[in-house]
C-alpha cells in the first residue's frame, strides 16, 4: 500500500497498487515483434492494456496486457478500462539491468503533468493511465524478464480523509444506486465506450447525474464547498481505492482546489453476482484538497511495481516448460534465420528459404548432415530401382518397382528441391530422371576418400512458355548469345547434371568388388562439409533471382562482385581434402547424357515406367544405344584405329 501523509488526527488516504497481469499471448506477439519488426531497434514502442473492476472480494487489482496490446486500434474487452503505455524492449539482459528507471519514470510523470495543466487530460481522461513497460526477451531460452511502472504524481501537500470510507449503500439509498447505474449506462452508451475511468457525479435524494470530465464548468455551476467525482476502481478492498485515482486526485488538486475545499470520491464497482448486477459494493468517502495549488514544476512520481518477493526489482517468467519440443526446435531455426537480416544479410529473402521443401534421398551418413543442416526431416522406406540391377517379370516384384516408381515421382512432384545422397552412382539415375522431366532444382553431393562434389543440376526450360514459367523470358532469348564460351556465361538451363560428364551409363557399381570397394569410405570430416556446402549451394541458388536459372559462378568469378547477397552461385564445387582446397568448374549438358538428355527425356515421358522397367533388365548398352553413346564409342574406336594406322604409316614412309 502507498500511503498520503496527512493531518495526525485524521486517518490516512492509502491505494491500492496494480499488479501487472502479462498473459502469454503477451510474450508471444513480443517474440514474433522482436523477430520480424524490432529486430535490433530499442526505441519506445506504443502499447496498450486495460483493467476491470468486476473481480471477487480477495483478487488483486490487474493491469492485463495481451496479445492485442501492440494494436493500439484494438477494441478494450466489454466493461474494461484502457490504459496506454510505453513499451521499452531492450536487446541485451545488461541493457534491462541498467536502464534509467529514475529517468523513465520521470518522463512518463512529466506527460502525465502536462496533460493535466494543459486540460488535455480532461478532453481525454486515458492520458491519465499511463503505464510503462521494460523488458527483455531471452528467445533462446523462453526467458522473459519485465519490469512494469504504473507512474502516480504525489500531492505536495496531504490528502487527509474527512469522511470514510464506507460502502455505497450506506449513502445512498437503493434509488439513487439504480440512478447511478442508469445514468452511467447512458453516458458510456452515449461516448461509445463500454467503460469510463473518471467521471462527475451530482446529486440529490430523487436523481443522480453523471457527466465527462471536459463538462466540469457548467456542471458543478453553483456548487460551493464541494463536488463528487468518480472512478472506474479496480479494488475490491473495503477500505482502500485502488491506484488510478491517485493521478485523478492530482488533477482535482491542481484544477479545483480554489473553487472547493473538499472532493467527495465514489469508487464505482460494477460486478455481476449469481447472474445479477451489483454496484452497492463500491466506496464513497471525502477528502480535503490542499489548499495551494501546484507549482508549475512536475511533482514527484512513484510506481515501479515490486517484484514476488516484495522488493524492488524486475520478475521473469519462464515459457520454454510449456513450449512443444517440436515448436521450439522450429523456433530456434527460425530465429537463427532472422538474427542473419538484422544485421549481417539485410537483403536476404528468409520467405524462399523458410517455404522450401525439400526431398533427401539418402539417410547414411552424407544424409544425415544435410538433414541435420536443413533441420526438416520425415522419413520414407522404400526402394529406388536402379539400372543394371533387374526387376523380375514376377508379378510382386514388377508391382513393386511399380509402386516404388510412383511413390518417388509423387514425393519429387510434391517437393522443390531433391538433394541426392545416395552411396551408387545408378542409384542416383532414377531421380536425376524424374527431376529433369518435371523440372526440379537437384543438388547432388557425392564422396571420395578424401574428394567430394556438390553440383547442381542444370534446369531445363519449362516444357510450355507461359505466364507461370520460372525460365524467365530474356534468359531464353538470349541464350544462344550466353553460351559462346563453354566456361563463362552459362546459364542454368545449360548446364549438365551428374551423368553429363561420363561416356557410360550407369551399371551394377558393386557387382564383383570387395567390402572396402563396396562401401563409401571417407575421411571423417568429409560428409559434413559436403552436407553443408550442398545445403549452402541451394539457399544461395533460391537467393538468386532467377532461381535454378542462374549464369553458373566460376572459380574466376571469385573476385568479382557476387550475383547475390550470400556470394556466387557455383554449378559445381570439387573439393580436395588433402589439400583443403575447393575449385569451381563450370560443364554444359551432354546432349548424348543418359539422365538428362531429350532422348531419355521423351522416351520416359512417353512410354513411363516402361520405359524404366527396360532400363532396369537391360545392360548398359540400352541407354548408351538411345542416347548416342554406342556410336560415339564406334566412331572414337575408329578413330583411334585411323590415328594408330597413320603413326605406322608415318613411320614407315618419312615423307609422310
Amino acid at each position: 500500500m502507498a500511503a498520503a501523509t496527512g493531518d495526525p488526527g485524521l486517518s490516512k488516504l492509502q491505494f491500492a497498487p496494480f499488479s501487472s497481469a502479462l498473459d502469454v499471448g503477451f510474450w508471444h506477439e513480443l517474440t514474433q515483434k522482436k523477430l520480424n519488426e524490432y529486430r535490433l531497434d530499442e526505441a519506445p514502442k506504443d502499447i496498450k492494456g486495460y483493467y476491470y473492476n468486476g473481480d471477487s472480494a480477495g483478487l488483486p487489482a490487474r493491469l492485463t496486457l495481451e496479445f492485442s496490446a501492440f494494436d493500439m486500434s484494438a477494441p478494450t474487452p466489454a466493461r474494461c478500462c484502457p490504459a496506454i503505455g510505453t513499451l521499452y524492449n531492450t536487446n541485451t539482459l545488461e541493457s534491462f539491468k541498467t536502464a534509467d528507471k529514475k529517468l523513465l519514470l520521470e518522463q512518463a510523470a512529466n506527460e502525465i503533468w502536462e496533460s493535466i495543466k494543459s486540460g488535455a487530460a480532461l478532453e481525454k481522461p486515458v492520458l491519465l493511465n499511463k503505464f510503462l513497460l521494460l523488458t527483455f526477451a531471452d528467445l533462446k531460452k523462453y526467458h522473459f524478464y519485465y519490469w512494469f511502472c504504473y507512474p502516480a504524481l504525489c500531492l505536495p501537500e496531504s490528502l487527509p480523509l474527512i469522511q470514510g470510507p464506507v460502502g455505497l449503500d450506506q449513502r445512498f439509498s437503493l434509488k439513487q444506486i439504480e440512478a447511478l447505474e442508469c445514468a452511467y449506462d447512458n453516458l458510456c452508451q452515449t461516448e461509445g465506450v463500454t467503460a469510463l475511468p473518471y467521471f462527475l457525479i451530482k446529486y440529490d435524494e430523487n436523481t443522480v447525474l453523471v457527466s465527462l470530465l471536459k463538462h466540469y464548468s457548467d456542471f458543478f455551476q453553483g456548487q460551493r464547498t464541494k463536488i463528487t467525482i468518480g472512478v472506474y476502481d479496480p479494488c475490491n478492498l473495503a477500505q482502500y481505492p485502488g491506484w488510478p485515482l491517485r493521478n485523478f486526485l492530482v488533477l482535482a488538486a491542481h484544477r479545483w482546489s480554489s473553487s472547493f475545499q473538499s472532493v467527495e470520491v465514489v469508487c464505482f464497482r460494477d460486478r455481476t453476482m449469481q447472474g445479477a448486477r451489483d454496484v452497492a459494493h463500491s466506496i464513497i468517502f471525502e477528502v480535503k484538497l490542499p489548499e495551494m495549488a501546484f507549482s508549475p514544476d512536475c511533482p514527484k512520481a512513484v510506481g515501479w511495481e515490486k517484484n514476488q518477493k516484495g522488493g524492488m526489482g524486475p520478475r521473469m517468467v519462464n515459457l520454454s516448460e510449456c513450449m512443444d519440443p517440436k515448436r521450439l526446435a522450429e523456433s530456434s531455426v527460425d530465429l537463427n534465420l532472422k538474427l542473419m537480416c538484422w544485421r549481417l544479410v539485410p537483403t536476404l529473402d528468409l520467405d524462399k528459404v523458410v517455404s522450401v521443401k525439400c526431398l533427401l534421398l539418402g539417410a547414411g551418413t552424407l544424409g544425415c548432415n544435410v538433414a541435420r543442416t536443413l533441420m526438416n526431416a520425415r522419413g520414407f522406406s522404400m526402394s529406388i530401382p536402379m539400372p543394371g540391377h533387374p526387376v523380375n517379370f514376377s508379378s510382386v516384384t514388377l508391382e513393386q518397382a511399380r509402386r516404388d516408381v510412383e511413390q518417388l515421382e509423387q514425393l519429387i512432384e510434391s517437393h522443390d528441391v531433391v538433394f541426392l545422397l545416395m552411396d551408387t552412382r545408378e542409384s542416383r539415375w532414377l531421380p536425376a530422371v524424374i527431376a529433369a522431366s518435371k523440372r526440379k532444382l537437384v543438388i547432388n553431393a557425392a564422396l571420395g576418400f578424401d574428394t567430394f562434389v556438390v553440383m547442381r543440376h542444370g534446369l531445363k526450360k519449362p516444357k510450355q512458355q507461359g505466364a507461370g514459367d520460372l525460365c524467365p523470358n530474356h534468359l531464353v532469348a538470349s541464350a544462344d548469345l550466353l553460351g559462346s564460351s563453354l566456361f563463362a556465361n552459362i546459364p542454368g538451363y545449360k548446364l549438365g547434371c551428374y551423368f553429363c560428364n561420363d561416356v557410360v551409363a550407369p551399371g551394377d557399381s558393386t557387382r564383383d568388388r570387395t567390402l572396402d570397394q563396396q562401401c563409401t569410405v571417407s575421411r571423417p570430416g568429409l560428409a559434413m562439409i559436403a552436407g553443408a556446402l550442398a545445403v549452402e549451394l541451394m539457399v544461395s541458388v533460391l537467393q538468386h533471382p532467377e532461381g535454378g536459372y542462374a549464369i553458373a559462378s566460376s572459380s574466376d568469378d571469385r573476385m568479382n562482385e557476387p550475383p547475390t547477397s550470400l556470394g556466387l552461385v557455383p554449378h559445381q564445387i570439387r573439393g580436395f581434402l588433402s589439400r583443403f582446397d575447393n575449385v569451381l568448374p563450370v560443364s554444359l549438358a551432354f546432349d548424348k547424357c543418359t539422365a538428362c538428355s531429350s532422348k531419355v527425356l521423351d522416351q520416359y515421358e512417353r512410354e513411363g515406367f516402361n520405359f524404366l522397367a527396360k532400363v532396369f533388365n537391360s545392360s548398359h548398352s540400352f541407354l548408351e544405344d538411345l542416347t548416342g553413346l554406342t556410336l560415339l564409342h564406334q566412331e572414337t574406336q575408329a578413330a583411334e584405329t585411323l590415328r594408330k594406322q597413320l603413326t605406322q604409316m608415318s613411320g614407315k614412309m618419312p615423307g609422310l
